[in-house]
């Protein structure tokens, strides 16, 4: 079997028999790997702290062709990122933009795709409670950019024409993201996004911050982002870490209470037009 020497990252890790444990690693140059780390159950003296969820280091694989687990021979950690498991909303957001990668990733090489969840890991470890919410929102979009399915937030998604950045704009999940006032008039199901949720968006897919107005205008992004990895990447399996982060309750970062029925805080007043056909309803 050919050895394969690459950057790794720990996504996922549980045991297997008495004395091993299976690790799915998400490597820069052969894509998401599950692999058998032999004896990792008797001795930590072989793989030490690389059996650590997040640590990232240099592996080295035996793989082969058309087999689903292959062997780890080595995990030299060169970061271990001890900071994501100190605090919830922090391992959290971690939890689910690993989960995004586990499930979507292939199997080759996807350069691009490692450095974007490596940088979202370390903005996460870096980050306050407090900031934990938009640091995983961003690398969480960036992650979907990287996969190829951006949403547009200056175009229309139908017809590609301007959106005006300063008005709040219909935004479409089965279109791919907002829609000129015309367009929007022939697409029901659509919700109005306001100017400053557009500018979040625009930055996170850029790869920058943005500033969130409060936990309320958090989870309706967490909303807006859950309902188009369903109507683009979703499998039809439960994204179970992303559930945990986006209802988790275990801080008093939230200052209101999480409802399902809750308004959504993304949604500003649409213009008469878009309201009148795309939502059924006038001013």
């Amino acid at each position: 079997m050919p050895l394969v020497v690459t950057d790794a990252v720990v996504l996922h890790a549980f045991d297997y028999s008495e004395t091993s444990r299976i690790l799915r690693l998400a490597t820069r140059d052969a894509g998401v790997q599950s692999v058998l780390a032999r004896g990792a159950r008797r001795s930590q003296r072989r793989f030490g702290s690389a059996l650590d969820l997040f640590a990232e280091g240099s592996a080295q694989l035996y793989t082969k062709v058309g087999r689903d687990l292959n062997t780890l021979a080595a995990f030299d950690v060169t970061r271990a990122r001890p900071a994501l498991a100190l605090d919830l909303e922090r391992f959290a957001g971690a939890s689910a933009v690993a989960e995004l990668v586990l499930r979507f990733a292939r199997d080759d090489v996807q350069p691009g795709l490692y450095q974007v969840l490596t940088d979202a890991l370390d903005r996460l470890g870096d980050a306050r409670p407090e900031q934990a919410r938009e640091a995983a929102l961003s690398g969480a979009w960036r992650l979907v950019a990287e996969l190829g399915f951006a949403p547009t937030v200056d175009l229309c998604s139908a017809c590609h024409a301007d959106v005006p950045a300063d008005a709040p704009a219909m935004f479409s999940h089965p279109a791919g993201g907002v829609l000129c006032v015309r367009c929007a008039r022939s697409t029901p199901g659509s919700r109005t996004v306001p100017p400053a949720a557009r500018d979040a968006l625009r930055r996170w897919l850029g790869g920058d911050r943005a500033e969130l107005g409060g936990a309320a205008e958090g989870r309706a992004h967490q909303r807006l982002l859950r309902e188009f990895l369903r109507e683009h990447l979703a499998d039809g399996r439960a994204l179970r870490a992303f559930e945990l982060w986006e209802r988790g309750r275990w801080s008093g970062a939230d200052d209101a209470p999480h409802t399902p029925d809750a308004p959504d805080a993304l949604e500003a007043p649409p213009a008469p037009d878009a309201a009148t056909s795309a939502r059924g309803r006038g001013p």
